[in-house]
């Protein structure tokens, strides 16, 4: 069965940026979630762990991802919520566990934990974080991903690396899900990141072509197969910028808005997004849901001002994609 999530518009991709009182700002956020969550179809709301902007820097609210992801969990009643993802190089990641276990006891087990080694090398740095070399921050989002797991499932866990050291935390609750808290671990990288999937995931977050999902997949099996792990046990879960339109619309003169926002042609919109009608976004997202994807995680640019895409993906899309 395929599922679906949506992403609330937080400030990060400039989604909220017609709006000026941050107090609205986040009540334009919390009604997209709010609807996401009357629509049965929507399984889960989705949150970016970022602090400036994209596609440009600008002086702009971007709501801090856990913060929300907990006051999200109490403005809503069924939907899971989740981060895609939080970069472990800007939490401890034992304090990251209590974050999360608080926050799925807070959400009566919806949360759905995501996290990832990060990228965004201007935020590293503005924030102080420095931005070391891939290789070392694959290391250390192998180890803050041992000691998650560890304060999930261990009453008194150790761990002693080369990057982060636990001494016998107490975490206290520990959350509600069992055996721990649904993690989601975003990225494609071969021999980190989906060695962990198939290790502690109970997900994984893959971008790209359909193509190239197809190839990662067939190497996280092979993972899988190595430590002994039911593929089939883990969910595999990809990201779609979505703009729709209604069927004979111009596409120049109805992405307009879109593209003034980020700054983009007609072409650059196509090559980030998916554009098109109902009938065209079905048959482009079946073809990743053919290559092995189960759970798909919309995102529509205009969504806080508009909720009508939510509404016509659950109404005229999400129903054909098997």
């Amino acid at each position: 069965m395929i599922r679906f999530g949506t992403f609330v518009p937080q400030g990060w991709r400039l989604d909220l940026i017609e709006i000026d009182d941050p107090i609205t700002k986040y009540e334009a956020m919390t009604a997209v979630a709010k609807t996401a969550d009357a629509l049965p179809v929507y399984d889960s709301i989705w949150v970016y762990d970022h602090f400036h902007t994209v596609p440009r820097i600008e002086q702009e609210a971007v709501f801090e991802c856990w913060t929300i992801t907990a006051a999200l969990a109490r403005d809503t009643q069924r939907v899971h919520i989740g981060q895609m993802v939080t970069c472990v190089g800007y939490r401890n990641p034992a304090l990251l566990a209590k974050i999360a276990s608080t926050v799925d006891v807070l959400s009566h087990g919806r949360l759905y934990c995501g996290i990832g080694a990060g990228w965004y090398e201007h935020e590293w740095r503005a924030y102080g974080y420095g931005f070391p070399e891939t290789r070392d921050r694959m290391r250390a989002f192998r180890e803050a991903t041992t000691i998650i797991v560890k304060m999930w499932t261990e009453t008194m866990p150790t761990f002693e690396g080369a990057y982060y050291r636990i001494a016998g935390p107490i975490n206290e609750p520990r959350g509600v899900q069992k055996p721990h808290p649904s993690l989601w671990i975003g990225g494609s990288g071969e021999q980190v990141t989906l060695k962990l999937v198939a290790q502690y995931g109970n997900a994984c977050n893959i971008g790209g072509s359909p193509e190239t999902i197809s190839r990662k997949l067939a190497i996280l099996r092979e993972h899988c197969e190595t430590v002994g792990r039911n593929y089939g046990d883990i969910i595999k879960s990809s990201n779609v910028n979505i703009v729709l339109l209604k069927p004979g619309a111009d596409i120049a003169a109805a992405t307009e808005k879109v593209r003034a926002t980020y700054g983009w042609s007609v072409d650059q919109l196509l090559q980030n997004a998916i554009v098109g009608t109902s009938e065209e976004v079905v048959e482009r997202l079946q073809a990743f849901v053919d290559v092995g994807i189960d759970y798909l995680i919309t995102y529509f640019p205009r969504v806080a001002y508009d909720h009508t895409p939510l509404y016509q993906f659950a109404e005229e899309v999400a129903p054909h994609i098997r």
